[in-house]
């Protein structure tokens, strides 16, 4: 399949249903191939072996989405391990590793000939541990988007030398303890040229996923840009981890925001005696996977996303 061609990328790394008629469980199991149907209940795209085939995958996946014109995209999974969980790995290192990864899939997804027009922008906590030598070698023109007290010490220290311009989103307030956040208008950092906005770990700030939203409706609605939250843990929203009385437009996501979003590429591991995975690449099906002599295989699929709950209390134990 050949790359797409973007004008230009942005990436605001801004700071996770019910089983319906469309769901088949298949008693006798089977492994996962890759089929040619058109019909996502048919279309089984086989669990990636290293994060090489992950990337490869996401992309596919991704250039179908925008081709089948889906404009807010989600891609989610562990950075610690195809077979990690949130919390196997430390916090900062993870992020970290994650920005490589995001790395990589541009890449792909971008023509070389685009890169020097190529504008990543990100608001990254944990910006400040990327080794010197991993951004020597990001885009000439790549932008970051720290918190505002972050920029001057990542441009003194990992940034001092390099090309890479750093700005922000979000900008802590006299009370950033409690978690109140100066935004800047979204409307005020997109370009014209902008084309496709990268997302990457909205989460570390409970109010980063509305900026998300904001930049959705501003700089993408009603246009022909696309939207992509790259490993936002967006089930902590969806799964109610943030009571809705204390979070209640972080939780109207759920019905005004989410609703919109395709889980373009997903994989959520299960540990413990009744583990699996929950795995997704666009078009194909919403996958129930247990590993069996090295291999994955297919337990349950289905059309909606099932939620975390329903895959660990009622889908896997009865595998």
């Amino acid at each position: 399949m050949a790359l797409l061609s973007f004008p230009t990328v942005s990436w605001f790394p801004v700071v996770h249903s019910q089983l319906n008629s469309g769901s088949s469980r298949n008693l006798a199991a089977f492994k996962f191939g890759v089929g040619k149907s058109n019909n996502s209940m048919e279309f089984e795209t086989q669990f990636p072996s290293d994060y090489d085939e992950l990337l490869k995958q996401a992309k596919a996946a991704t250039e179908l989405a925008i081709k089948n014109k889906k404009q807010l995209m989600e891609i989610e999974f562990p950075t610690s391990g195809l077979d990690s969980v949130p919390g196997d790995g430390e916090g900062g290192i993870e992020m970290t590793g994650s920005l490589q990864l995001i790395r990589q899939y541009c890449d792909l997804l971008v023509s070389p000939e685009k890169t020097t027009r190529t504008r990543v922008v990100c608001l990254y906590n944990c910006i400040i541990r990327i080794p010197h030598s991993i951004s020597e070698k990001l885009y000439p023109n790549l932008q970051f988007l720290p918190e505002a007290n972050e920029v001057e010490f990542a441009r003194k220290s990992v940034f001092g030398g390099s090309s890479l311009k750093l700005d922000y989103l979000t900008k802590p307030s006299f009370f950033e303890d409690f978690g109140f956040m100066s935004k800047v208008k979204m409307a005020d950092r997109v370009k014209p040229e902008d084309q496709l906005f990268l997302v990457g770990y909205p989460y570390f700030n409970v109010n980063e996923m509305l900026v998300v939203e904001e930049l959705y409706k501003e700089a993408v609605v009603e246009t022909s840009r696309n939207l992509i939250i790259f490993n936002g843990e967006l089930d902590r929203i969806r799964s109610g981890y943030y009571p809705a009385f204390f979070y209640p437009k972080l939780a109207a996501l759920t019905l005004s925001f989410f609703p919109k979003m395709e889980t373009v590429y997903y994989i959520h591991n299960f540990k413990g005696r009744n583990g699996g995975v929950l795995f997704r690449c666009y078009p194909g099906p919403w996958r129930v996977l247990k590993k069996m002599r090295n291999e994955y295989i297919c337990v349950h699929q289905q059309e909606m996303m099932p939620s975390l709950k329903e895959v660990a209390l009622e889908i896997l134990p009865s595998a």
